[in-house]
């Protein structure tokens, strides 16, 4: 679905990414760890559009995309959620769902004026969307609430909800667990698992090694901006290398 080959991006002289080369296959849950510093959120920065790749190139589901914008990306259908939830919170749970409804006739004043019951047809089907997705998140109740009222927990499942509205192929997800409780980090985690028997494919960034060893189907290991190691969660958090480059002793 994904791959990475050879990527390399400086800043100032400093390689935060160099020549990083993995792959990640369809319909799999991917963990992808490392040091602060590793170069992880660098790497998704470039995957999702938001820089590009000094040398090296990334392909999606066939095509190369390294080259594109990231609302381009999003509409081949690689969707990233951010460490630090960026929801729109002056608006309700729902209209920051109903926003990201694709091809929207709406978005175009015009069409308000010339095709007035067209634009209310696709506004009530994003709405209908919207609804359908909320349920799934049991975000339902927080609908009409304002999503800068939402806890930090509520917000990581509001970017996971804006993501799903973008009928993504794969998510990229930084940190789904950070400042999370343990409660509703189960729920998050059984929704990605859920998601992941319908078809869509993860790759996620995450420190909390309990939960890439429970959920991950393959975790790759980034150190000092490159591809360290790769495998199953359980070989890769004894091979020696990885202890002493992540966790820093004995495993």
């Amino acid at each position: 679905m994904l791959s990475v080959r050879q990527v390399t991006k400086e800043f100032g002289g400093i390689r935060a990414v160099d020549a990083c080369s993995f792959e990640v296959e369809r319909a799999s849950i991917t963990g992808l760890i490392g040091p602060n510093g590793a170069g992880k959120t660098t790497l998704f920065n470039i995957m999702s559009g938001f820089l590009r790749p000094d040398r090296g190139e990334v392909w999606f589901d066939g095509q190369r995309i390294d080259h594109l914008p990231p609302h381009r990306i999003a509409r081949l259908g690689l969707v990233r959620t951010f460490q630090i939830p960026r929801e729109l919170k002056a608006m309700t749970v729902l209209e920051n769902l109903m926003l990201v409804a694709r091809d929207q006739r709406g978005e175009r004043i015009w069409n308000s004026w010339f095709f007035p019951s067209k634009v209310r047809e696709e506004e009530e089907a994003a709405r209908a969307k919207a609804e359908e997705v909320l349920e799934f998140l049991d975000l339902s109740r927080h609908a009409h609430e304002l999503a800068g009222n939402l806890s930090v927990g509520q917000k990581k499942l509001l970017e996971l909800a804006r993501g799903l509205m973008a009928d993504p192929k794969m998510f990229l997800l930084d940190e789904p667990g950070a400042g999370v409780n343990p409660s509703l980090m189960r729920r998050i985690t059984g929704y990605i698992e859920e998601l992941r028997r319908r078809g869509t494919t993860f790759l996620l960034i995450e420190h909390d090694m309990d939960l890439v060893m429970n959920i991950c189907d393959k975790v790759i290991v980034m150190n000092q901006g490159t591809h360290l190691a790769e495998g199953d969660p359980e070989v890769v958090r004894q091979n020696p290398v990885v202890v002493e480059a992540y966790m820093g002793g004995t495993p």
